[in-house]
């Protein structure tokens, strides 16, 4: 199938280019990002051998639609999307943390609780809980923002100790991530799901916050389908949901951290097909739209031609 494992566009006013795990990142006259939403796969901040059909479009439609879905909320960075994989952007100074909230213990809160730990970045957990359970309060567990490797959690009073965000900013990143959160819970529940937990990235121009990045995407956030959750809870079974999560779990049950010495399972076209699938099952059941699948005859082209046309009109 025709994925977006890769771009290598040269635009008019191209100033600097940047390949992150994920997105091509074209900047323009030093004003503008022209973000590309690969259909690269990473997990345990490894960027997977295969590319996943129709994941970028997936990623970047999600969010496109939750940023236009919470603009009153918080400004965002977008300027226009002119094709299911790409989105233009001003460019903000970005805030060096990431602004974690959850809902629930699950995933790595889940493992940190499991391994006897009671406090996360900070934020005292009760005793008694269980996997998957409903928190008294969702918790901000923030995370500093790696160049290279991995996120490492992180405290409010660190990061206000360590001059990383001031005190003003941090206050005000906290109440839009908890807004956003709310937000994003609401519009999970009239879709029959669960927003357990997500992160959101900022940045400013001047003195004006942006809501940066994508948000509410399988990437950057997991869901449970409400149906059943708690029967699952009380049976003490895992529950069913939309993430990013099922794809490390494959990995882990195969082996596969992210550590040095492991080798990535062996990613068949099959399983290739299977978590194309998954994308797309998250984005209809998130968004109550059918998923479109664009002509991808030569998708390189396509995005290719789209990105140069918005250009003209900023």
């Amino acid at each position: 199938m025709n994925a977006i494992k890769e771009t290598n566009f040269n635009f008019p006013g191209q100033t600097s280019f940047y390949k992150g795990k994920v997105r091509d990142v074209y900047t323009i006259n030093n004003q503008y990002l022209v973000m590309v939403v690969s259909d690269r796969i990473s997990a345990f901040d490894v960027v997977l051998p295969e590319a996943i059909p129709f994941k970028g479009q997936v990623l970047n439609q999600i969010a496109a639609k939750f940023l236009e879905a919470t603009s009153d909320i918080v400004p965002n960075w977008v300027v226009s999307v002119p094709d299911p994989s790409v989105t233009i952007g001003r460019i903000c100074e970005p805030f060096k943390v990431e602004m974690v909230i959850r809902g629930y213990l699950a995933g790595h809160a889940a493992r940190e609780y499991a391994a006897g730990k009671r406090q996360v970045c900070g934020v005292v957990l009760p005793e008694g809980l269980s996997e998957n359970d409903k928190l008294p309060e969702p918790i901000i567990t923030p995370t500093t923002k790696a160049a290279v490797g991995h996120d490492e959690d992180i405290s409010r009073e660190d990061i206000l100790a360590q001059g990383i965000v001031s005190p003003e900013d941090y206050e005000l990143l906290e109440k839009y991530t908890r807004a956003l959160f709310a937000r994003g819970t609401e519009i999970a529940a009239e879709r029959g799901l669960i927003l357990v937990d997500t992160k959101y990235e900022f940045g400013k121009i001047g003195d004006q916050i942006y809501l940066i990045d994508e948000i509410h995407t399988p990437d950057s956030s997991r869901y449970f389908y409400s149906e059943g959750y708690h029967e699952r809870q009380v049976e003490g079974e895992p529950q069913k949901q939309l993430s990013k999560e099922f794809v490390r779990k494959w990995l882990i049950e195969n082996g596969f951290q992210g550590k040095d010495g492991q080798t990535v399972p062996e990613m068949t076209p099959q399983k290739v097909e299977e978590i194309s699938e998954r994308y797309i099952e998250l984005y209809e059941q998130i968004t109550g739209e059918k998923f479109v699948k664009p002509n991808a005859d030569n998708v390189l082209d396509r995005v290719e031609m789209a990105i140069k046309n918005a250009l003209t009109t900023l």
